[in-house]
């Protein structure tokens, strides 16, 4: 991406991200039965989504790996991993946070909330493996079918509310919502979705760059004499 259009697109993240606050906290009604605290919403639901698409990609570039063994799908996957788990994280700790004064809980072990734990403690599990294997090459390898495995909870957490009956859980099945709150949905979807490929544009460079530079050092330590290894 040149540098115009780039600048370009930062300048469509910001603006949209100034866009969405805007609407979220000024346009948008306040809900009348929940109140103020029900403008979680319009980051948890698009923080969630957005999770789904970074273990999408994960998914995807995994598969490529395996296929391919070009690095650079496996540079894709290990950035849109860390990406979904921080958004999985901000999902996690912003769900409590609304519940807490609607349901009289911090938490409770109903389906969505139970299976998005464990998506997010699966993608952790992942990232671990790329931090502490040693070997390289089988790090990639297990790390990429450990990346299409998670994925098969992915739609578990999507569809869970239609998955188990209403009585196991406590997220409503459909709502409906002021037309103002639905502009208010997609203009934090866009924000939120531009930041993240904003985000993984940034680190798919960095961890490319990382690589290169740990492949440099790999040939510089091999044209040493033994004795200064």
């Amino acid at each position: 991406m040149s540098d115009r259009l780039s600048g370009l697109f930062s300048a469509l993240v910001f603006a949209s991200m100034i866009l969405a606050l805007y609407m979220v906290f000024v346009y948008v009604p306040t809900e009348t039965q929940m109140g103020v605290v029900q403008r979680i919403f319009y980051f948890h639901v698009p923080s969630a989504i957005t999770s789904f698409l970074a273990f999408f990609i994960v998914f995807i570039a995994s598969i490529q790996y395996l296929r391919t063994q070009e690095d650079r799908w496996d540079q894709l996957a290990l950035s849109a991993a860390e990406l979904g788990v921080a958004f999985s994280l901000i999902v996690l700790i912003t769900g409590p946070i609304w519940a807490k004064p609607i349901w009289g809980a911090w938490w409770r072990w109903e389906p969505r909330l139970t299976s998005m734990l464990i998506m997010f403690t699966m993608y952790t599990a992942y990232l671990m493996v790329r931090a502490y294997g040693t070997s390289p090459l089988q790090t990639r390898r297990f790390a990429a079918v450990l990346g299409i495995i998670g994925f098969v909870n992915v739609p578990l957490v999507h569809y869970s509310i239609k998955l188990w009956s209403p009585e196991q859980q406590l997220h409503p099945q459909q709502v409906s919502l002021d037309p103002r709150m639905v502009y208010t949905k997609y203009a934090s979807y866009l924000a939120i979705f531009l930041f993240f490929f904003y985000l993984l544009r940034w680190r798919y460079q960095i961890e490319k760059g990382a690589q290169l530079l740990a492949q440099l050092r790999r040939q510089a330590e091999a044209l040493l004499p033994d004795e200064r290894r």
